[in-house]
């Protein structure tokens, strides 16, 4: 048998002996009784997190480390009033913040940064974290410094810091899913000065999966990743800086092995009558094709710092290409004669043309960017400190969606052009249905911020942006697909989006201990369109779909918010709390339309309140605790169907509780042994405008235990320790998606 500790037991004997071999390396500083400072860059400016006048959790490298963080859904198990669905497709994660949720192929709610640069697209958020030394979370619209995606806050991600002498470190691992991971990374100077220096990464990570398909006999979610950074840094004196960085990803999975339970399974149609339940997780995934499912990533930024006596110039340029094709089964996600599509749909196709068929589906997205951002950051000269900028973005994005016949012959990947038969329209894995629309958009923005310190206790920040953005979008369909008679291929749309953000923060400290903070913000994201048809078929329907048509609007969140920031007993506990207001406007819900595999977009208002409170303990040098509580209240205000008025919001978790223990404790010969606990409650789910079902509070345990030297350590680790079965997504049409079962293993990391 293949398993993953016979393919890596020659790696893993070559890492023991590099790590032997290896200089002795410097052991860290002893333990503090305090709990550590931590300096973030919220205001893109460096100040300690107690001081920054914004509601923001930060995980240092120490925190990444020791919690295992190695993926977006980790941080964000441990942030309130923050969640994450990963469903689809590896593109397809929504982030919610405070209720500001994303759905398909939507603008994301929050602004990602790595190393300073915008990623430009949502389909790359998704993806496997290593050589991180800070992600800092930011609650509230931050458009007003980080553009028109910020609407919920802001994610940023800062890799590891260059070397100045040469120094790795790596880790490899086994798990259960047979699974694997190895990563490694190296750094150190190129020129004898100094003066140019490198930091290089790689990461592999493969598992068979963990979900069974009870159909087809094997794992549901089999998943590879190749993924690799290089970073250039050359400073040749105190006042230049260039930064090259260029990271590749790909991935290799599946997509959309859905659930849709039957109240009779053995009655087809008896689909259309099951009453929709989030919680119901009896039925079993029994896709008829596995599907495919492959994510290309290119990024390449430089960044050019310029420092002068007045202050700081920087550009920062950035190109990013993106493309992911997926394919699978299609509704109701079944075996063929067992499927909604054999039994009603393509029930009346002559059997001399191979007779009833099931359904596939394929979609291909490929997005490519070109950016520029130009700031000036000045110094501060007494107590006023100022940020000028200007940003542009150029976006070129192609989607094409479709279903396909399926008589068990595999799901082809169709790109840009349908695949058709014209002697036999119902040939296998020719296209049932086929819409395709590409894009070309240009958005530019410029932005200010003004800092004034009046004393030692009161600040006041002042911000403001304009962002606009004029999408221009092609119909690319052949003629024979177009589902709306008034359209036609090559037909040219075209808008502008375009809003002021501004953003004020009034701060007051009494004590150094004690930071309270109060203000107001506007977050910006623009509308956009609905693939060519979308809006006269479902406005066709019976009954009509209320709220969806080709073009979606830009959407406005303004917030009010109060906070406080405090530490206590020496430095040893921290209390934050922060309350907040959302009215927002236009905001995004999400409809799938099955007669054309479409996902679109529609706008409803909602009003948003709630808060959170936040605790970090460090009763003794080998003790650290954390507890953290969100709440939020959310309630539909406005949308063309009124029926849905006083509704949840899409996406809305009421409530969430994050807590942790970690013991850390010398036990002899320069050992350390580790144990950690985090535990995640996720509140009430809704998931539609109509709240047609909830899903049930989830709660969840993560283990790690493990020891460590000055060069390596070894942990054991479980996520969903209990084995909590639970659906990670309800997506309206009564579609499920299965939330990851117990995962387990051993990592092995290192230091040379």
């Amino acid at each position: 048998m293949n398993t993953p500790m016979r393919r890596l037991t020659p790696v893993i004997v070559a890492v023991l002996a590099a790590v032997i071999a290896a200089e002795p390396i410097v052991a860290a500083a002893a333990d503090s009784d305090e709990l550590q400072e931590i300096v973030v860059t919220a205001r893109k400016r460096e100040e300690t997190l107690q001081n920054v006048p914004v509601t923001e959790d930060a995980f240092t490298q120490q925190a990444i480390q020791s919690a295992g963080i190695e993926s977006p859904r980790d941080f964000v198990a441990m942030v309130p009033n923050m969640t994450l669905v990963e469903t689809q497709n590896v593109g397809n994660s929504f982030i919610t913040i405070r209720g500001i949720s994303q759905a398909r192929n939507s603008e994301p709610s929050t602004a990602v940064l790595v190393d300073g640069v915008l990623e430009p697209n949502p389909y790359e958020f998704d993806q496997e974290l290593f050589d991180i030394t800070q992600i800092e979370v930011l609650k509230g619209p931050q458009g007003a410094l980080y553009g028109r995606d910020a609407i919920g806050g802001a994610i940023i991600i800062q890799t590891a810091e260059l070397a100045d002498h040469f120094e790795g470190d790596g880790k490899i691992g086994v798990g259960n899913g047979v699974s694997e991971k190895a990563q490694v990374a190296a750094s150190g100077p190129i020129d004898d000065a100094g003066t140019l220096r490198y930091r290089a990464s790689l990461n592999f990570y493969n598992t068979d999966g963990y979900l069974e398909n009870s159909n087809l006999g094997e794992k549901a979610d089999p998943y590879r990743d190749y993924s690799g950074r290089l970073r250039l840094v050359w400073k040749p004196n105190d006042q230049w800086t260039a930064d090259l960085r260029a990271y590749r990803d790909r991935v290799d999975t599946t997509a959309y092995y859905y659930v849709i339970p039957r109240s009779d399974e053995a009655n087809p149609f008896s689909s259309f009558t099951t009453p929709p339940n989030a919680n119901d997780i009896s039925s079993p995934i029994q896709d008829q094709n596995l599907g495919s499912d492959y994510r290309d990533i290119t990024d390449i930024a430089l960044k050019l710092d310029y420092h002068i006596e007045p202050g700081t110039f920087t550009s920062v340029s950035d190109y990013n290409f993106t493309k992911e094709i997926d394919t699978g089964d299609a509704y109701d996600f079944r075996p063929i004669k067992d499927s909604i599509a054999y039994n009603y749909f393509f029930a009346g196709i002559p059997a001399a043309d191979g007779g009833p068929a099931g359904e596939s589906q394929s979609q291909f997205i490929a997005e490519k960017t070109e950016s520029e951002e130009l700031r000036f950051t000045s110094n501060k000269i007494g107590g006023f400190s100022w940020i000028a900028g200007a940003y542009f973005i150029h976006t070129q994005r192609f989607i094409s969606t479709g279903n396909l016949f399926d008589r068990g012959d595999g799901v082809p990947a169709v790109y840009e052009t349908p695949l058709v038969d014209p002697a036999n329209p119902y040939a296998t894995n020719t296209n049932a249905t086929f819409l395709a629309d590409s894009q070309n958009n240009n958005a530019w923005a410029v932005f200010g911020d003004a800092t004034y310190e009046f004393s030692k206790q009161w600040e006041l920040d002042a911000a403001i942006r304009y962002d606009q953005d004029h999408r221009e979008n092609t119909t690319d369909t052949p003629e024979q697909f177009l589902p709306d008679p008034t359209a036609h291929t090559g037909e040219v749309r075209d808008a502008t989006f375009d809003a002021a953000q501004p953003k004020g923060t009034l701060r007051y400290k009494p004590t150094d201990d004690l930071t309270f903070y109060g203000g107001w913000s506007r977050g910006f994201r623009s509308g956009g369109f609905n693939q060519t048809g979308v809006g006269y078929i479902v406005s066709h329907e019976t009954p009509p779909q209320l709220g969806v048509h080709d073009i979606f609007q830009a959407e406005i969140a303004d917030t009010w918010e109060v906070g406080a920031k405090s530490e206590w007993l020496d430095h040893r506990l921290s209390a934050n709390m922060a309350l907040y207001y959302t009215k927002d406007t236009n905001g995004y819900f999400f409809f799938y339309d099955s007669t054309t595999s479409t996902q679109n977009l529609g706008n409803l208002n909602a009003l948003y309140k709630g808060g959170e409170l936040e605790l970090n303990a460090r009763p003794t040098n080998w003790l650290d605790l954390y507890a953290n509580y969100g709440y939020n209240y959310g309630s539909i205000t406005g949308m063309e169907d009124p029926r849905v008025i006083g509704n949840k919001p899409p996406l809305l978790t009421q409530d969430t509780v994050n807590a942790g223990i970690q013991v850390h404790e010398p036990i002899g010969d320069g050992l350390r042994g580790i144990a950690r606990l985090d535990y995640q409650m996720l509140g009430r789910t809704w998931w539609d405008p109509y709240d047609v079902t909830s899903r049930n509070p989830v709660n969840l345990i993560d283990l790690r235990a493990g020891v460590e030297a000055d060069r390596w350590s070894l942990t054991a680790w479980s996520k969903n320790l209990t084995n909590k079965l639970y659906n990670a997504e309800f997506s309206p049409g009564g579609f499920l998606w299965r939330a990851p079962p117990r995962r387990y293993g051993l990592d092995f990391g290192f230091k040379f």
